[in-house]
C-alpha cells in the first residue's frame, strides 16, 4: 500500500474489500517497508563495530526486521540485529526500491544497501531480496528512466536482469529472489496481462539462471488475499521460477482476525494445494496482538507454535519461512503511512483502523520494549526445528 507522499515504500500483500471495484486502492501500509526507511537513516556503520551472534543460525527461519523507532540511531539498528540474530534466525527480508539502488541507468548508489546487506551479513543472514517489478495493486516503483508505466515486454526483460545481474554480483548473502508482490491482487484487475507478465518473467529468469544458477527465483502471492476471494488458481497460472513464495495475515476482508490460532494455521495447508508440487516460501507470516482486530498475547504465542507445527511437519516443502515482525510500532506509525486516497464509505473507514492496527502489532515486542510471551515462544521453536 502506498504511503502518503511517496511512490516508492512497497505495499503490504494483502486483501482489498470485497466488491471494491477497480479505482479503489488497497488500504494499508508496506510489510517490510519501515525496514527500507530505516536503512535510508543509515549512512556510516562499522562492520568492526558489529558483534557475531553465539548462536548456529537456521538459514530456513527469518524474522524480519526492524527497529522501535522510525528513526533510529546506528546503536538501535545495529542492536535490533543482533537481538534478532541471537534467536537462531538464519534469514531477513530486503525489500529494495529500484529508483534508490539505480537512480540513472546504469549508476547503481550502493550507500543504503551497503549498510542493510552490511548488517545481515555480520550477523551471518542470508538474504531474500524483495524486487518489487509488480507490488500489490500497482507496477513497480520504476526509476524515472526505466518509466513508471512500462510494458512488460523485452526491453523491461532486458533492463531487469541488468540490474538484478549487478545486484546478486555484488551481494553473495542473497539467495531468493522475489520478481514480483501480490501477483494475485494485482492480476485480479488486469488478466489480459498475465501472458505478457508469464513470458516477461521466464525471459528474466533464463537471463539470471545462466549468471547465478545458485540462487533462486519466485513470485509473490498473498495466501489470505487468496483464501478470502476463493482463487486459488490463480497461482497455477503464475508459479514460474524455482519456488513460489506466500505472505499470510490471518484476517478476514475488513482486516479482523476473526478465528483461533489453530483454525487459521490450517489455511497454510492450502499454499501447497495452490503450489501444485512446487516449493515454497514464506516471505512473511504474524498474528496481530491488538484488541481492535481481535487480538491477543496468548493468541500470538499459540499462533507461533502452531505455524512451526506445521513447518516442521512439512519443512521438506519450504524454501524458508520468514516471521513478520521483531517490534510493534505506536498505531499512529502505521495509520499515518496509510493511503486514505479511497472510497470514504464506513467500512473503509474500518479497514483503515483495522490495518493500522494489525500492521502496529504483530511484533514479538510491544511498542515498549517488553517482549511478548511470543517472543520466548519464537526462540524456543526455532531451537526445536531441523536446522538444514
Amino acid at each position: 500500500m502506498k504511503k502518503k507522499g511517496t511512490d516508492v515504500a512497497p505495499k503490504e500483500p494483502g486483501n482489498k474489500e470485497k466488491n471494491s471495484g477497480k479505482s479503489k486502492k488497497k488500504i494499508g501500509i508496506a510489510i517490510g517497508a519501515a525496514a527500507v526507511a530505516i536503512a535510508v537513516l543509515l549512512l556510516v556503520l562499522q562492520p568492526s563495530n558489529l558483534s557475531q551472534p553465539q548462536v548456529t543460525p537456521n538459514p530456513k527461519l527469518g524474522l524480519v526486521i526492524m527497529p522501535l523507532t522510525e528513526r533510529p540511531t546506528l546503536d538501535q539498528i545495529h542492536s535490533a540485529y543482533v537481538q534478532a540474530a541471537s534467536t537462531g534466525i538464519g534469514r531477513s527480508n530486503v525489500y529494495m526500491l529500484w529508483p534508490i539502488i539505480e537512480p540513472q541507468e546504469g549508476k547503481f548508489n550502493w550507500q543504503t544497501y551497503d549498510i542493510l546487506m552490511g548488517l545481515n551479513r555480520q550477523q551471518r543472514l542470508n538474504v531474500t531480496l524483495y524486487f518489487s517489478v509488480v507490488n500489490n495493486e500497482q507496477l513497480g516503483p520504476f526509476p524515472n528512466w526505466v518509466g513508471q508505466q512500462p510494458s512488460f515486454d523485452e526491453k523491461l526483460a532486458n533492463e531487469t536482469a541488468t540490474a538484478l545481474d549487478t545486484i546478486l554480483s555484488r551481494y553473495y548473502i542473497v539467495d531468493y529472489v522475489i520478481i514480483g508482490g501480490d501477483l494475485n491482487i494485482y492480476f485480479r484487475d488486469h488478466p489480459g496481462d498475465i501472458p505478457k507478465y508469464v513470458d516477461f518473467f521466464d525471459s528474466v529468469y533464463s537471463k539470471l539462471k545462466a549468471k547465478h544458477p545458485g540462487v533462486k527465483f519466485g513470485n509473490w502471492f498473498s495466501l489470505n488475499d487468496l483464501v478470502n476471494h476463493h482463487d486459488g488458481g490463480m497461482v497455477k497460472k503464475l508459479n514460474q521460477g524455482d519456488f513460489v513464495a506466500y505472505s499470510y495475515s490471518p484476517v478476514d476482508l475488513l482486516f479482523y482476525q476473526t478465528g483461533s490460532p489453530d483454525k487459521e494455521a490450517q489455511d497454510l495447508q492450502d499454499m501447497m494445494n495452490f503450489s501444485d508440487g512446487k516449493k515454497i516460501g514464506l516471505m512473511e507470516i504474524g498474528w496481530a496482538t491488538d484488541k481492535k482486530v481481535n487480538g491477543t498475547d496468548a493468541n500470538q504465542a499459540e499462533f507461533v507454535k502452531d505455524v512451526f507445527d506445521f513447518y516442521r511437519k512439512n519443512a521438506s516443502q519450504f524454501e524458508f519461512m520468514t516471521w513478520y515482525r521483531q517490534y510493534d510500532r505506536p498505531f499512529d506509525t502505521c495509520y499515518n503511512g496509510l493511503n486514505t486516497n479511497v472510497q470514504t464509505g464506513f467500512a473503509n473507514r474500518i479497514l483503515l483502523n483495522n490495518t493500522a492496527a494489525y500492521l502496529c502489532s504483530t511484533g514479538l515486542i510491544d511498542a515498549n520494549n517488553n517482549t511478548k510471551p511470543a517472543w520466548d515462544e519464537f526462540r524456543n521453536q526455532i531451537q526445536m526445528s531441523p536446522n538444514s
